[in-house]
């Protein structure tokens, strides 16, 4: 029992590793280390643009100035969180200087608030790979009495959004991310069962849409084994550094830029 639990500390730390957990800016040596699958292994391929969507978890307090909006790859633009980091990766390992990264995340969002300045901030940046993080907002907002939507809401919102992305760019890969909590800060047991369903919703409509899925959940049970909550993000919801890169890690390795 005690070499099985040793083997898995080693691999999950391995992932943390991966990242570069210990900064928000993953350095040259450790992004290549990162990412050792080729270019043509991954759905990335040389010469993509990458958008990364969402609220606040992916803002991350990123610059929206039109210099910064318009011009890819830049970090403030891309503020300090696991979009960062992954971009920071993927621009950093071979053939990443063919790579054009955005990030359109506002701080608030919910999916209707996507709907709302989908043209601009994705329809007409035509990107080859779509990442979307999106649904705490939905249930957040809806506690604290801001919104009325529900779960409902967010799943016949979230299709419309992704048949509207397919039918205007049917080449692009889309990736959709599981939202997640961990139970510290605002997190309480208002959240439950409810927040379970906005899960269940985001992997359903991921195998409708045929995308790419990234379990953050699943990666967040497993390092509370390894860390209180509270590391890995102080009120529940917003990965502090820790967090945000054990997410880049599992986001490169299900687009296959990472062993």
């Amino acid at each position: 029992m005690a070499s099985s639990l040793n083997g898995q500390r080693r691999v999950f730390l391995q992932s943390t590793l991966a990242a570069g957990a210990a900064g928000l800016m993953l350095n040259s040596q450790s992004a290549q280390a990162s990412t050792t699958a080729a270019v043509s292994d991954s759905v990335i391929k040389e010469g993509a643009t990458i958008l990364f969507q969402g609220d606040s978890i992916t803002d991350a307090g990123r610059k929206k100035d039109e210099e910064n909006q318009s011009t890819p790859n830049m970090q403030p633009g891309f503020g300090g969180g696991y979009a960062w980091m992954t971009a920071a990766a993927l621009l950093t390992a071979p053939k990443g200087d063919t790579l054009k990264c955005y990030n359109r995340g506002i701080s608030g969002n919910k999916v209707y608030q996507l709907a709302e300045r989908w043209d601009k901030d994705c329809l007409d940046l035509k990107p080859d790979v779509l990442s979307i993080l999106i649904g705490v907002n939905d249930i957040w907002h809806h506690l604290n009495g801001h919104y009325e939507g529900t779960v409902e809401t967010y799943e016949t919102d979230y299709r419309a959004l992704l048949t509207r992305t397919k039918e205007a760019l049917p080449e692009t890969k889309l990736v959709i991310c599981e939202p997640f909590v961990l139970k510290c800060g605002a997190i309480n047991d208002k959240w439950f069962p409810m927040f379970d369903g906005f899960r269940e919703v985001a992997a359903k409509l991921s195998q409708e849409f045929d995308t790419l899925f990234v379990p953050f959940q699943s990666l967040f049970d497993e390092a509370v084994k390894y860390a209180p909550p509270e590391h890995w993000a102080g009120d529940g919801v917003h990965p502090s550094n820790h967090g945000a890169a054990l997410m880049a890690a599992a986001w490169l390795r299900t687009v296959g830029y990472a062993s």
